[in-house]
């Protein structure tokens, strides 16, 4: 018979091969993502083509996330997960059968582009299922924890990816970086079916899913603290783009059009989200939610600001990296705060809602922010925008979130 102490370390290692699988399945759908990207940019210099993968990346995740959501917490969570895995990995077999038949480039691009549409609707099924997964594998006082810890493997994944995906673009072929991305889903899916993954009892619907939806979004207005968390989640992803997803272009205009800046800028942002992922894995558990929470949405847009305002490059790359930490402070009370707060039988839906606050302010944010940055100076919306993250820390919580 089993202790206390080894169930718990039995417990730790159930959650980090779930985390790894998950790492290893988000490597490959990063990769194919950055790769076909770029394989769009330098085939073509389109923006429209550039800009309509992006679409295809977001939009579908956006809507289908809310009956994603609606399906986590009816059925089976981890067979979403691997279904979706398995899903996307078949579709990637599919185009690379395909490709080699189509002689346009039009036409690679268009399928290239049906493929990203359906890997997008697989995010918006696997995402909230995963995410309501984790409290069902870990304690309560380690949720914390383990999503720091699970936020550092993501941050090492998404620093990894990239980098990965321009090296193989360089010396191989598109194809190669398809097969890669079936092997990760292969390989990750085969580590999650050896888990024995807490399986909520799978409820037949009986009511529409339009209706399910409806009734999850209720629920997320009705409680004070999951609505809360989730427009100010929604609030964050939207005014983090001037300073996050348009750094390179500030790095570009002042400093220097370099490589060598877009990749320090780009190296001290993921070290700061891994260094934020290890703090908070190793002291995060003791830490009050809503105070972690304010504090990493103060932080992050004092530096966001601050990298609007200083004209020393060094200093600008001291600023990323703790606004590094900050962002992945913010991203890990967040789901902990709705992982811990949200009914068993709605944390589907309402990871769904975050998902969806993910896939849809952050286009929302491009859309708003990029074209901003051709009128006016891109620092002053970087300053703009810290600003109302500062003021969003100090007045929007009440003491209700612990």
């Amino acid at each position: 018979m089993q202790t206390q102490q080894e169930k718990k370390q039995h417990s730790k290692h159930i959650i980090f091969l779930f985390f790894l699988s998950q790492s290893i399945t988000l490597f490959g759908s990063t990769l194919v993502q950055m790769a076909v990207v770029w394989y769009a940019t330098l085939y073509t210099s389109s923006g429209i083509w550039v800009a309509a993968f992006s679409v295809c990346s977001y939009l579908p995740q956006f809507l289908v996330s809310f009956p994603g959501g609606v399906w986590a917490d009816r059925y089976n969570r981890k067979r979403l997960i691997m279904g979706a895995d398995l899903g996307i990995s078949a579709v990637t077999l599919l185009g690379i059968l395909i490709l080699p038949r189509l002689s346009g480039t039009e036409e690679r691009l268009a399928l290239l582009l049906a493929m990203l549409l359906i890997r997008s609707v697989g995010a918006g099924v696997q995402t909230p299922a995963v995410n309501a997964v984790i409290p069902e594998l870990a304690p309560k006082e380690e949720l914390m924890r383990c999503n720091a810890v699970n936020a550092s493997m993501q941050s090492l994944v998404q620093f990894a990816a990239p980098a990965a995906a321009g090296i193989l673009l360089t010396v191989s072929t598109l194809k190669i970086i398809l097969w890669i991305d079936i092997l990760t889903a292969v390989l990750g899916v085969g580590i999650l079916s050896f888990l024995p993954v807490p399986a909520e009892k799978e409820v037949p619907g009986k009511q529409s899913i339009i209706s399910e939806v409806k009734q999850g979004a209720v629920y997320a207005i009705s409680d004070r603290t999951v609505g809360r968390v989730l427009t100010v989640y929604g609030l964050f992803t939207f005014f983090c783009v001037p300073a996050g997803f348009l750094a390179g272009l500030l790095v570009s205009r002042v400093y220097g059009n370099t490589y060598g800046y877009l990749a320090a800028a780009e190296l001290a942002g993921f070290a700061g989200m891994m260094a934020g992922g290890f703090f908070v894995s190793i002291w995060g558990n003791g830490w009050k939610r809503r105070k972690t929470l304010k504090t990493g949405l103060l932080i992050f847009g004092v530096m966001s600001a601050g990298m609007g305002m200083t004209k020393y490059f060094a200093v600008y790359l001291v600023l990323m990296g703790i606004y590094g930490i900050a962002l992945t402070v913010v991203q890990t009370s967040v789901t902990t705060i709705l992982q811990e707060t949200a009914r068993p039988s709605m944390r589907g839906s309402v990871f769904g809602m975050m998902g969806a606050m993910y896939a849809g302010c952050m286009p929302l944010g491009m859309a708003v922010f990029g074209p901003l940055s051709d009128l006016m100076p891109l620092q002053w919306l970087m300053e703009a925008s810290g600003i109302f993250l500062v003021l969003l820390s100090l007045l929007f919580f009440t003491d209700e979130i612990s």
